[in-house]
């Protein structure tokens, strides 16, 4: 019965068509529109398939959809056809889709309606699918009604396209070398350190075109569990939903977790055992924060588009080290190397390399990352404990050189965002004439503080040295920030 699903390859689409046949019965999916069994999903992925057949040649699907039922069935459909799947970040302007599914070349585009003007702005002249939409006939459940499956039996394997974040220019599209070999090991790591259930609801709070949304969507389906999705992220909501649901597992970028922590009057979540955060960092206020309320069920998991997963932190690390990102995955190799490429000794920051596990196969328009010794570099600054656990110290290109000195962002962030009078904090390094760059702290205050721009002044100079004290601390209202979670630098300082 299996053997016929392995002719898609390592794609969603055979993870998909495995559960169907191990738990047809078993809820798949739970969003905004109800419920859909393993079953149903199979079947409404193959007839949208067979209805696609027709309208794209060996162009690639573009998916630009929130977080629903039909972002899930358009990736099972098209890789069951062989086609390459991009996931599309719903936060793009026209003219950021346009250069993507030219670049990309999206020959198919499965949108939500409410991205049609966006859609007709970026100039897309292909073939289009509404996913979440108000009837029609061109949507997704209209094809499904419409059509009966067929065997399929694709020319190749399709690959799926993840973006980066693109907050310095426009976002690429990763590759990998996706094999048994290199997922095994991390399969294994996750099952050891992350105890998530067969059969247990898991909410996912993050984007699903993100990579730890969509890693999460491949890991519930592949193990049966329901699939509990919100369009647009609340946080109370998010709480109800993992009370109503009886969820055991939650996945959430730390904003999310900070925002979550903030909901008075909050819902009971006595099922909940596991708590994954990843997509940036995750400060150790935070994270003593969140495991002080919800109990100690917070895992953070570090990786980035471009490696996959690298190292996985338990809630016993987080109380030992709290903030670290963890241990390397099972054959996976972290090494924090120098400007020369030499190995830095631990406690010292250097740029973060790995090596094993998924390998990354470049980006679509044909650049790479820089690779030593069979080491590939992920662009992270950080550095390792005495334990051998990791900790991220900011991105390479977010360093501040100020007076002739160096100036991680994270670390002063770290510290202003565990003052009692701060809600959220961003530090960003701005020009200036005489030292080059100097840091400039925005920050949002928590209700009713008075917090004066000296008061925190003074207490980063009372911890840190005096040239990591931000001359400039400006108060602000809410950080500008991607759907992902992470802070639009560029807007706070431009």
């Amino acid at each position: 019965m299996l053997f016929p699903y392995v002719r898609f390859g390592p794609v969603p689409a055979t993870v998909g068509a495995m559960s169907a046949l191990r738990f047809p019965g078993r809820t798949a999916l739970i969003d905004e529109r109800g419920t859909l069994s393993y079953a149903e999903l199979e079947q409404r992925a193959a007839a949208l398939a067979t209805a696609l057949r027709g309208r794209i040649a060996d162009g690639r699907v573009g998916v630009l959809c929130r977080n629903h039922r039909g972002f899930v069935e358009a990736v099972l459909a098209a890789s069951r056809l062989g086609n390459d799947v991009v996931l599309l970040n719903t936060d793009f302007s026209a003219t950021q889709l346009g250069q993507v599914a030219e670049r990309e070349g999206i020959e198919l585009l499965v949108h939500d309606e409410e991205f049609t003007e966006t859609v007709d702005e970026s100039g897309f002249a292909g073939e289009r699918v509404l996913a979440w939409a108000e009837g029609g006939s061109n949507t997704i459940d209209a094809l499904v009604s419409a059509t009966d499956p067929e065997p399929i039996r694709p020319a190749r394997s399709s690959n799926v396209i993840v973006m980066t974040s693109g907050t310095t220019g426009t976002p690429k599209g990763a590759r990998h070398d996706m094999s048994l070999s290199a997922l095994l090991p991390a399969a294994l790591t996750h099952v050891m350190r992350v105890p998530v259930r067969s059969g247990a609801p898991i909410v996912i709070a993050p984007p699903l075109f993100h990579i730890l949304g969509f890693a999460y969507t491949a890991v519930g389906l592949g193990m049966g569990m329901p699939l509990v999705l919100s369009r647009r992220f609340d946080a109370r909501e998010t709480l109800r939903r993992i009370a109503e649901c009886e969820a055991e597992a939650l996945v959430a970028v730390p904003m999310m977790l900070q925002r979550v922590l903030g909901v008075e009057d909050a819902p009971k979540t006595p099922t909940l055992r596991v708590v994954v955060s990843g997509g940036s960092v995750l400060h150790p206020h935070l994270s003593d924060a969140f495991m002080d309320v919800f109990g100690d069920v917070l895992v953070n998991v570090y990786g980035a588009t471009e490696t996959g997963w690298a190292t996985i932190a338990t809630p016993d690390d987080l109380r030992e080290a709290p903030g670290t990102a963890g241990r390397p995955s099972l054959r996976l190799t972290v090494e924090i190397l120098d400007a020369d490429g030499r190995e830095v000794p631990h406690g010292a920051t250097g740029e973060i390399y790995t090596g094993g596990g998924l390998r990354f196969a470049g980006y679509t328009g044909g650049e790479g990352k820089r690779v030593l010794d069979g080491l590939t570099s992920t662009g992270d600054l950080g550095h390792l404990d005495e334990a051998g656990r990791l900790f991220i110290d900011g991105r390479a290109d977010d360093m501040i050189v100020s007076g002739g000195e160096n100036v991680f962002p994270g670390e002063v962030e770290n510290l202003l965002g565990g003052h009692p009078d701060v809600a959220e904090v961003s530090v960003t390094g701005v020009d200036d004439e005489k030292f080059g760059q100097r840091l400039a702290a925005y920050v949002v205050r928590t209700p009713g503080s008075a917090v004066t721009e000296d008061d925190l002044r003074a207490y980063v100079k009372k911890h840190l040295a005096r040239y990591k004290v931000p001359r400039d601390v400006q108060f602000v209202e809410e950080l500008p920030r991607t759907s992902t979670g992470k802070v639009k630098a560029r807007a706070l300082s431009g």
